[in-house]
């Protein structure tokens, strides 16, 4: 398998954080932002939209990360990162859904480049646009948590789900973006038990190979 992203990308890293925690080998392909190379032709041949993460398996080329995610909890079923009951699916999917739709996309860099390109608005303005929703989303999850008394150190249960993978990426992101995540204790453990784990940390965007070193 090929995996066409970016090192800082939450999509690819969502995805990476899966494909660790199913234990399977990639090719790591990078595809730089910072330079445009997802405009190019060469990688819209690979996904029109021009966005990564792509994964390439054989012939077959998947992109949009929730549809990588759930053919590879498919394709590898083990370790499961979903529960068997139907209505605790639910419960992970949209607790990955409240990041991977309502929180990451208006904040990506499409959305902050168009905020500061197209409707001139200064970094104080985008920073405070990445806050307001960020914080939204994070109000409203850790609500979520701390009615799940079942819950044992992640989103759900004692072990990862895609719930976990989606989170960790966004809570980089927080991070970025210079948000205050004392109001999220719960979320901060789902961190903290998370980043034990070399999924997680294999996967963290400064390791890398196209992450610029860290000064």
């Amino acid at each position: 398998m090929k995996l066409y992203n970016f090192f800082r990308s939450g999509t690819s890293h969502r995805t990476r954080i899966v494909l660790n925690l199913k234990g399977l080998d990639y090719d790591y392909v990078a595809v730089s932002l910072a330079k445009e190379e997802h405009l190019q032709p060469a990688f819209k041949a690979l996904n029109p939209q021009g966005l990564v993460p792509v994964l390439q398996t054989d012939d077959t080329l998947l992109f949009q990360s929730p549809a990588i995610i759930e053919w590879l909890e498919e394709q590898y079923p083990d370790p499961a990162l979903l529960p068997k009951d139907p209505f605790e699916r639910a419960h992970v999917r949209a607790l990955a859904a409240m990041v991977g739709c309502d929180i990451h996309p208006i904040n990506n860099r499409r959305i902050l480049q168009y905020l500061r390109n197209e409707l001139h608005q200064d970094e104080e303005a985008v920073l405070t646009w990445c806050k307001q929703w960020i914080n939204d989303g994070f109000t409203a999850l850790e609500q979520i948590l701390s009615e799940d008394k079942s819950r044992q150190g992640f989103c759900f249960g004692d072990t990862p789900t895609i719930a976990d993978a989606y989170l960790i990426p966004q809570i980089e992101s927080a991070k970025r973006f210079e948000v205050d995540l004392t109001p999220y204790p719960l979320i901060r453990e789902v961190e903290a038990n998370c980043m034990q784990l070399p999924a997680f940390i294999d996967a963290a965007p400064f390791k890398q190979p196209d992450a610029p070193a860290k000064v």
